[in-house]
């Protein structure tokens, strides 16, 4: 009788979830990609230092003993291993990157990471990520990879350019992201495995010397942060457009970082239940004020997909958080939610 009403229940939620997003829209379930990156084999059997046992802060120390020749060398022959090896110098990768990615793809962005495995993951880079005083970091939620990187990339662009130029925005689609609203969207796997990649790479941002970032979490990806923000290297922790952070509050989410909510009164998210049972669901909604999360203002920028959209309150109130200001300025730029 307890098996038959726990499948009755986590059979209603399922449900309603795909009530509430209309509709099942799902492809198979994704392989999440995880491990080092493509050529290790070979970067291992020259004898240099392993990509999974070495720690971010090693690689930079390894890196930093190394005279310009052979760093070029290594990026030379080895494009795909230090082109997506956290802890390497940028412009580094930058240059390893570029052999290995068609020139222009991505429209001024430089970047930083490119996996070609599974659906690939790029990371693209706006602004100077080593001059710049304020860093922010755009993670995504389902749909986003190397092949459709745009909606990503345009939220990234218009962080960036609300700052005046002044924070280096990153673009980081550098975990294998669910497709459509189904099964991967409403369980934790992808956003676990997503959760280690990202904590690993605010870790190499922070052994190459950037400024400590904000993270931006857009819908999925604000499950990726919840799961990695113990971890995380970051100043401030900004969801939204969240279904759940797997968090019953911000306090055990276990960061020092300022955490933040937004969530449009037009987003559809607003429908998916804030629920957590058998692996289905993830969790209190953070924009709920006893979650304990700062609010963001909202209201102008058209529901689940337009909270960078130019001029909005929640953008201006982003642009804000990333340069570090205030929190009143945040908090009430552009009005009150």
């Amino acid at each position: 009788m307890r098996r038959l009403t726990r499948t009755l229940i986590t059979t209603a939620l399922v449900g309603a979830v795909v009530a509430g997003t209309a509709g099942w829209v799902s492809g198979a379930g994704q392989v999440p990609v995880t491990g080092a990156p493509p050529g290790t084999g070979a970067w291992r059997a020259a004898g240099l230092p392993d990509p999974e046992r070495t720690s971010p802060a090693g690689v930079a120390r390894y890196f930093a003993g190394l005279n310009p020749v052979r760093q070029r060398e290594l990026a030379r022959t080895y494009p795909t291993v230090v082109g997506n090896l956290d802890g390497a110098p940028p412009e580094l990768r930058y240059e390893a990157n570029a052999r290995t990615t068609a020139v222009g793809r991505y429209e001024g962005a430089r970047v930083l990471a490119h996996d070609p495995r599974g659906r690939g993951q790029v990371v693209l880079v706006y602004g100077d990520l080593r001059r710049a005083a304020h860093v922010a970091v755009v993670v995504p939620g389902s749909d986003v990879d190397a092949a459709r990187v745009r909606p990503l990339a345009d939220m990234a662009r218009a962080l960036h350019r609300a700052t005046g130029g002044r924070t280096a925005v990153i673009a980081w689609a550098g975990y294998t992201t669910p497709v459509g609203v189904g099964v991967d969207a409403a369980t934790g796997r992808l956003a676990e495995a997503g959760a280690d990649r990202l904590a690993r790479f605010t870790d190499g941002l922070a052994a190459v010397g950037t400024a400590e970032p904000s993270v931006f979490c857009h819908s999925y990806g604000s499950v990726v942060c919840g799961l990695a923000a113990h971890r995380l290297k970051a100043k401030d922790l900004v969801v939204f457009g969240s279904p759940g952070m797997r968090a019953p509050n911000a306090a055990a989410l276990g960061t020092s970082a300022r955490v933040w909510a937004a969530k449009d009164p037009a987003d559809w998210i607003d429908r998916v239940p804030n629920v957590e049972f058998a692996g289905l669901g993830h969790g209190t909604d953070p924009a709920d004020p006893e979650f304990g999360a700062r609010p963001v203002p909202t209201g102008d920028g058209g529901g689940h997909g337009g909270y960078c959209a130019p001029g909005s309150r929640s953008l201006r109130a982003f642009a804000a958080i990333a340069q570090g200001r205030d929190t009143r300025v945040a908090e009430h730029a552009g009005g009150a939610r």
